[in-house]
């Protein structure tokens, strides 16, 4: 089986998590140096409910118009998106900034469902292994960019600002070849009525299966996009700097993406129920050595974060390619979750602190032991 075809769908992938990791996943930073530390979260919040509203709308968009067309409008909404946040955090306009966080995630709930356009040019005892590789794909873009933290630095003094503020604008740059390079693909699946473009969330979860694979996903999704998105902050109290604090990031992206050549193929042989008690039994394990004192348990927290992740969300990916119409509303619950998850975060941690946050989040990958017990024949 060669994906060779499959190559400017998992490029453009890469530039969008290289973009990601240089921009929003910072945001809580930028936050504190606007002056709103107590609303760290804030961003990613505004992130997710922006993609949980624009996934459906996208995924319906996709199946009528072809994937090709909604993911080029993704990246590029991305890419203004980013402009505008860094336009107003360089002018300390707060309300703009989030404009600008709002826009970046409303690209989000539409390019990231290209693991459906990857996963619907397979066959289907392949598709954990396609999954899986654009996983690993993706991982690139991110250790590009930590590569690149100290040009990052270099760029934001020369425009009189912080790396955390350049690496938006650089985002955009990524986001927009991006664009450029997703027509150069072709994808296999033709566009479908309008009539079947598009559940209703009630409609949706009335097809057996998609409940338990919805409930799985909103799991991971929440519980990750949470600790990924604070953590920096933490690292930050500890008196990293921004480079110590891209390569936490880059093992955390490690994690949920490089290694996805193992997990993929794994997935394939033993099933969704491995993914998802795999994955519970390590976003559990990240969350309770996420507090624990010193940077390097830190890193191992994020990292195995990142890697239950993958696990889980890839086991609810596969599944959720079986049902097209379902793919936009469930995966705006997913962003529901995480911005929820971001939003009450940052409240925990600014009146208890981040292991009461932690150890709050050890508890949660226990929904995903629901979805290994639905799963059948799988």
């Amino acid at each position: 089986m060669t994906f060779s075809r499959l190559a400017p769908l998992y490029t453009a992938q890469a530039l969008a998590t290289g973009a990601t990791t240089v921009s929003t996943v910072l945001s809580s930073l930028i936050m504190s140096g606007l002056g709103h530390e107590g609303l760290a979260g804030l961003p990613a919040t505004l992130i997710s409910a922006a993609a949980a509203l624009s996934a459906g709308f996208f995924g319906a968009w996709m199946l009528r118009a072809g994937r090709r067309t909604g993911l080029s409008a993704a990246f590029v909404l991305g890419a203004v998106g980013a402009v505008v946040g860094f336009v107003g955090a360089r002018a300390g306009l707060l309300p703009i900034f989030l404009l600008g966080a709002a826009l970046v995630g409303a690209a989000q709930g539409g390019y990231q469902q290209a693991r459906y356009a990857v996963a619907e040019s397979v066959p289907d005892a392949h598709r954990g292994t396609a999954l899986g590789t654009l996983m690993l794909m993706s991982v690139a873009g991110s250790f590009l960019m930590t590569g690149l933290a100290r040009p990052i630095e270099a760029l934001g003094s020369a425009l009189g600002s912080t790396p955390e503020l350049a690496g938006w604008l650089v985002g955009a740059a990524l986001l927009g070849l991006a664009a450029l390079l997703i027509q150069t693909w072709q994808p296999l699946r033709a566009p479908v009525s309008a009539s079947q473009a598009r559940l209703s969330l009630r409609a949706a979860f009335a097809i057996p299966g998609v409940k338990s694979t919805a409930l799985a996903l909103a799991t991971a999704q929440g519980l990750m996009v949470t600790l990924m998105s604070l953590t920096p902050l933490r690292a930050h109290h500890m008196g990293l700097e921004h480079a110590g604090v891209a390569a936490l990031i880059s093992g955390h992206i490690l994690g949920m993406f490089g290694f996805g050549w193992l997990t993929g193929p794994a997935l394939d042989r033993y099933g969704l129920r491995f993914g998802y008690l795999g994955g519970a039994a390590l976003l559990a394990a990240a969350a309770l050595t996420a507090p624990l004192h010193g940077t390097a348990w830190l890193a191992v927290s994020m990292f195995v974060l990142g890697l239950g992740w993958n696990l889980a969300f890839v086991a609810g990916s596969k599944a959720l390619t079986r049902f097209p119409a379902a793919q936009g509303v469930t995966d705006g619950l997913s962003y529901v979750a995480a911005g929820a998850g971001t939003l009450l975060g940052g409240a925990v941690i600014a009146r208890f602190g981040f292991p009461a946050l932690a150890l709050t989040c050890a508890f949660l990958p226990g929904l995903l032991l629901v979805s290994a017990w639905r799963v059948k024949g799988q």
